[in-house]
């Protein structure tokens, strides 16, 4: 099963180091890989492309097919490696020299590699091209005025994917999903916890918000919550008017408009029991989306990074709902994926030629005829509209989202360090171990050291 976008854009499961210091052995012989002759240009070798999806690396070896029709003379090959190891094994490649020539990059990774020298510029040659990338994608890995990667993929905003029967089930319209609110204080302000309640049923068929229901004893969960990055937190901090990192890249999610957003959060899986224990979830950044294909879940929140996923594995009828709003509207996050040329390739030329290809609207377009994810090159993404289209999906509700107020998306100079520093802190306060504002007191202060470290 196909690791999903969330995973691609954000660090939501193995955090990798940020420094890049170490040597070791490529793992391109190691790793799947798939090739395509490619040269148009004038340009002449072989060039290998690094990225961690499988769908993605399908639209682009498709696209590689065409480039080689124009190309002739340039191999392409595309190297996937998984996302638990991809940017471990991309950072020990790097600092040893042995990293491939082109390779899928995130913001949250981004700056040791600049630092470092590591990276080609996207500059002059690709000025051409440059009006036509979503101005987003390019402003989120600009740094001191220069680009550092081709824009490939983006992510609207956050929405809910709804299993209809269950909805049907509990006398719930899909009409209802749009315009819930969570409130941090509960209340009559909160419409969003009494749905997930009635769709959380227990192994008695007692429903959340029925007498004698037992949440220890699930068979069916409301929603989705969860330790999930780009799919739930942010979102929640962001709604209530908090912040995940300030203006500096320091961390501030101690906040008590951010300690109120996870103890919602928090209090969904352990209190109300309408979303699976963190048992289940903290270190499996694809339970819920399993859950939820499998009938388990009927609320799933996440972006058009698994709307390929959710159309090829339900087998029920679903939907695409707006995502909650809180205190201070419905805002999400929104983040985008590039690929970035390897200072150190053996070949420039040719690396330069397959980087603006996947920069043009011919190259990116299988990015969206495939549906796999929405491009970020403009003129490509009617493909993937027009894919969604023959389907009789409408996945606007993203594209909608995307243009309201939204959280910015993480960053920084030693994000992974920061990473590993608070997740086990977040483990805990996930599994109700550690109380919120102390343990988010104590993440902030451990992330926050790793970074000065």
């Amino acid at each position: 099963m196909t690791a999903p976008l969330s995973r691609r854009t954000f660090m939501t499961g193995l955090a990798g180091a940020a420094l890049l210091g170490a040597a070791g052995c490529s793992p391109a012989q190691q790793q799947a890989s798939s090739s395509a002759s490619a040269s148009g240009s004038g340009a002449s070798g072989s060039v290998t492309v690094r990225l961690w999806d499988e769908q993605v690396q399908k639209a682009y070896d498709a696209s590689f097919a065409a480039f080689s029709t124009q190309n002739p003379g340039i191999t392409v090959k595309t190297v996937l490696v998984p996302w638990a190891d991809y940017f471990t094994k991309l950072r020990t490649d790097v600092g040893g020299g042995n990293a491939d020539d082109i390779f899928m990059m995130n913001g949250s990774y981004l700056q040791p590699y600049v630092t470092s020298n590591s990276l080609l510029e996207i500059g002059s040659d690709f000025d051409s091209l440059k009006s036509d990338w979503v101005p987003a994608a390019v402003e989120q890995y600009t740094r001191d005025g220069k680009l550092w990667g081709v824009p490939q993929l983006t992510d609207g905003g956050i929405a809910m994917y709804y299993n209809k029967t269950l909805l049907d089930d509990a006398g719930i319209t899909p009409e209802q999903l749009t315009g819930l609110v969570w409130a941090p204080d509960g209340g009559s302000a909160d419409t969003l916890l009494p749905i997930l309640k009635k769709l959380t049923i227990d192994s008695a068929g007692r429903r959340g918000d029925e007498s004698g229901f037992n949440g220890a004893k699930p068979t069916q969960w409301g929603y989705s919550a969860a330790q999930d990055l780009q799919g739930i937190y942010y979102n929640f901090i962001g709604s209530n008017g908090g912040q995940f990192q300030d203006d500096t890249g320091a961390f501030v999610f101690a906040s008590d408009a951010s300690v109120a957003a996870f103890q919602y959060i928090v209090d969904l899986i352990n209190t109300h029991k309408v979303s699976p224990a963190a048992s289940n979830t903290n270190d499996n950044g694809d339970f819920t989306r399993d859950q939820f294909l499998q009938g388990k879940i009927a609320l799933f929140q996440s972006g058009v990074y698994n709307l390929k996923n959710v159309s090829d594995g339900a087998k029920f009828e679903w939907g695409i709902a707006p995502l909650p709003a809180g205190p201070a509207g419905a805002v999400s996050v929104v983040n985008s994926v590039i690929v970035s040329g390897n200072a150190k390739t053996r070949n420039p030329e040719a690396t330069t030629a397959v980087l603006k290809w996947l920069g043009s609207g011919d190259g990116a377009k299988f990015i969206g005829s495939s549906g796999a994810a929405m491009p970020a090159v403009t003129s490509a993404q009617q493909a993937f509209t027009d894919y969604w289209s023959a389907k009789q999906v409408d996945p606007s509700q993203f594209a909608k989202q995307g243009s309201m107020p939204s959280i910015s998306a993480p960053a920084g100079e030693n994000y992974g360090a920061a990473y590993s520093a608070w997740k086990p802190i977040f483990n805990e306060i996930f599994l109700g171990r550690t109380p919120v504002a102390e343990g988010l007191q104590k993440a902030q202060d451990a992330a926050n050291k790793a970074v000065s470290a």
